[in-house]
């Protein structure tokens, strides 16, 4: 009996050697296998667009695929669910932003947006504009003012995200005028019938809208940020416009649940600054309309101090509007 039990007891010591490194093993071959990117939106929007292209330089970078994996719907409060609830092994991370870590509190989410998370960077800065069909019968922000004033309740703007409710809302209080808000998934199919004139009006990041700006294919009424932007300075504020206050935040970084090792913090960071180090990069970033991040930002200490003043800042504003998901 004695013998069986130093038999067992020599098997579980073993048992626990063996797990113990192989867990360390497993640190230090991080990353082993490919790395699941959420993108919290349908294909075709800018966080997709951003996402490919971020995922594409770090692969050589980490030496394993960053594969894409577009989870939309709820103003992407679902995809955010499936990362909160991700194993913390660095295998499964998500590009986030305003609308997801700060106008997600809109949902009715079952997980914590200031705990349940890591930051991992802050990649760029993301002026949000306000842009229109091609066709609509005003140019600017002065022009939409006074066509909504003369059509009430007839401008239709997507509804793809927190920030774009916020910001219909906002209009409607700071012009005293109304307008239908349609909801959409995401600012894929937002900006494909937005293309083909279904709706007026829509407010999303640069990276998605500013190509069909530049192209003809639509409007730019406004830049929703307090300074013209260095990568688009001839888009006016809605400050030089004549509807002050209208503003938008934007900015896309990446996250990892949390009680991920600091360790796979470490290179999955070191992977991120160097890819935003690339020129190549950074011009392609530029040619978006993203102004990327300061070298102190893109730390994962930068992050969460600039994700908490984005909670100080937007969230007793989303609260005291009572703004609800759609």
């Amino acid at each position: 009996m004695f013998a069986a039990r130093r038999q067992f007891l020599q098997f579980s010591a073993n048992a626990v050697a063996a797990t113990a490194y192989a867990s360390i093993a497993h640190a230090q071959a991080y990353p082993s296998r490919p790395i699941t990117l959420i993108v919290p939106f349908p294909p075709g929007g800018s966080t997709d667009v951003v996402g490919r292209i971020v995922a594409e330089r770090m692969r050589p970078l980490l030496g394993q695929p960053v594969v894409i994996e577009n989870v939309g719907g709820a103003g992407g409060s679902i995809a955010l669910g499936r990362v909160a609830r991700a194993s913390p092994d660095g295998y499964t991370i998500d590009i986030g932003q305003w609308d997801t870590h700060v106008g997600g509190i809109i949902y009715n989410i079952n997980y914590n947006l200031q705990t349940d998370f890591t930051p991992i960077g802050l990649m760029s800065i993301n002026p949000q504009l306000m842009v229109a069909r091609k066709n609509l019968p005003a140019d600017d922000l002065k022009g939409l003012v006074a066509y909504m004033k003369a059509n009430p309740g007839k401008a239709l703007l997507a509804n793809q995200t927190a920030a774009a409710q916020t910001s219909g809302m906002q209009l409607q209080e700071l012009t005293g005028t109304t307008l239908q808000l349609i909801p959409y998934r995401g600012a894929g199919p937002a900006l494909t019938d937005l293309l083909a004139g279904n709706v007026d009006l829509m407010v999303a990041q640069a990276a998605a809208v500013l190509p069909h700006v530049r192209g003809g294919s639509l409007k730019a009424i406004a830049n929703l940020s307090p300074q013209r932007s260095r990568v688009m300075p001839e888009i006016p504020t809605a400050d030089e416009s004549g509807v002050r206050g209208l503003y938008t935040s934007g900015w896309f970084g990446l996250f990892a649940p949390k009680g991920i090792p600091n360790d796979v913090i470490s290179k999955l960071n070191g992977a991120m600054v160097e890819a935003l180090a690339d020129p190549a990069m950074r011009t392609r970033l530029a040619e978006l309309g993203l102004d990327v991040a300061s070298r102190e930002q893109q730390t994962p200490q930068g992050l969460a101090e600039f994700y908490k003043a984005e909670v100080d800042k937007w969230w007793p504003i989303l609260k005291a509007a009572n703004i609800k998901g759609e």
